[in-house]
């Protein structure tokens, strides 16, 4: 290859160990929140921007790379800004040093159980319902928090 010649500098992406870049993770994993927060499944989000399933679970993982192009089609399919996707980045990543902080592993926002229970409660259309069940929630978690002291 013309780029591989002594002297060449090689230009684009630095080759890594089969190893996400931890921005592609984290864009990849914001990707998901906000489809899995609007009801999406990966097979309508593809549809929507002309890939497969299978694409669009590679871009999740951050297994392949967004573009800037892709990364406009997914803020409109999405319907928010593209800077959300960047949005939470850990202290670190952006600077191209390690993360400091795990890239969503711990993040109960990040778990499906926390995003369901988040569209449930939204479902509610009674106001003092929600209200409600919002305070014995609390009740519930301030309980636990003093049975552990």
């Amino acid at each position: 290859m013309a780029s591989e010649r002594p002297g060449r500098r090689r230009v684009g992406r630095p080759p890594t160990a089969g190893n996400p870049n931890p921005v592609d993770i984290h864009v990849g994993a914001r990707v998901r929140l906000r489809r899995t927060l609007l009801g999406m499944s990966q097979e309508r989000l593809g549809e929507a921007l002309g890939l497969t399933f299978q694409q669009v679970q590679k871009y999740e993982r951050g297994a392949n790379r967004i573009g800037a192009s892709r990364l406009f089609d997914l803020a409109r399919a999405l319907q928010v800004p593209v800077g959300f996707f960047f949005d939470d980045l850990p202290e670190g990543v952006a600077e191209g040093g390690p993360p400091t902080a795990p890239v969503q592993d711990d993040d109960p926002m990040q778990r499906r159980e926390t995003i369901e229970l988040v569209r449930a409660f939204y479902r509610i259309q009674d106001p003092t319902a929600r209200r409600r069940l919002f305070e014995l929630t609390r009740s519930i978690a301030d309980t636990m928090d003093s049975d552990d002291r």
